[in-house]
């Protein structure tokens, strides 16, 4: 297995109520008295490039809630490869299955700069079985995450070389500009298509000569989306 850095900054305790992306997140719909009912911490953790938020087979302790940043998950295969199984933004809930299970199933390895709320499994157990609206937001985020789970499945593991690629460009689009694509390494985006980094480099230069995207860095992470009608997709 690929050694991962662990460490983090811890930059104090959560201030729920006034959390700048509450509409997005598991307490979205938590009132004043679900809040007196939080009686653990919620840690505010942030995260450099590259470090692990939790290791694969490690005790699940709580579950994360990204506010910024972008974080993949990893598997390890039995002959030692790391295939990349998702990517999280921004509102997504990190290490749902610590709900159903004492340790998580994958890596969690922040892509880029990173922070994230820590909630234990005592404030969400405890919320869960008093708190209709709790209960109603973790159903709602489990049936996201299964959505998630099958669309990335489909969009990135089937077809051309070319449309893996071309699906992994339409779907990193920002969500505050649908026009600006966030990509990442090209070892990165080989692991999530199950392609050889070759053959993702060739696919990414293609779209680049045919003027489809246009590359606004030097690294080659953030493109321009051009024109998405000329992307083979499906």
């Amino acid at each position: 297995m690929i050694p991962i850095k662990t460490e983090s900054a811890w930059r104090g305790t959560s201030d729920c109520r006034n959390c700048g992306i509450r509409e997005m997140v598991l307490f979205a719909n938590l009132n004043e008295h679900d809040f007196t009912q939080i009686h653990a911490p919620i840690d505010d953790l942030e995260f450099s490039q590259g470090a692990a938020i939790y290791a694969e087979g490690s005790s699940a302790q709580g579950v994360f809630t990204l506010r910024s940043g972008i974080v993949k998950l990893v598997r390890s295969t039995v002959d030692g490869r790391q295939r990349i199984v998702r990517v999280l933004r921004s509102g997504d809930v990190i290490g749902l299955e610590a709900l159903a299970s004492v340790q998580y199933d994958s890596d969690a390895i922040a892509l880029t700069s990173t922070s994230v709320c820590r909630i234990p499994l005592s404030v969400i157990q405890k919320l869960s079985s008093g708190s209709p609206r709790l209960l109603a937001q973790l159903m709602l985020k489990w049936q996201q995450t299964l959505k998630d789970a099958d669309d990335w499945l489909a969009d990135l593991n089937f077809g051309t070389a070319r449309q893996r690629v071309g699906n992994l460009v339409l779907k990193m689009r920002t969500a505050e500009n649908s026009a600006i694509s966030m990509l990442f390494s090209r070892e990165d985006m080989g692991a999530m298509l199950d392609l050889k980094l070759e053959t993702v480099s060739r696919e990414i230069s293609r779209l680049v000569r045919e003027g489809t995207i246009e590359p606004l860095d030097k690294q080659g992470r953030i493109y321009r989306v051009c024109h998405p009608e000329r992307i083979p997709a499906h």
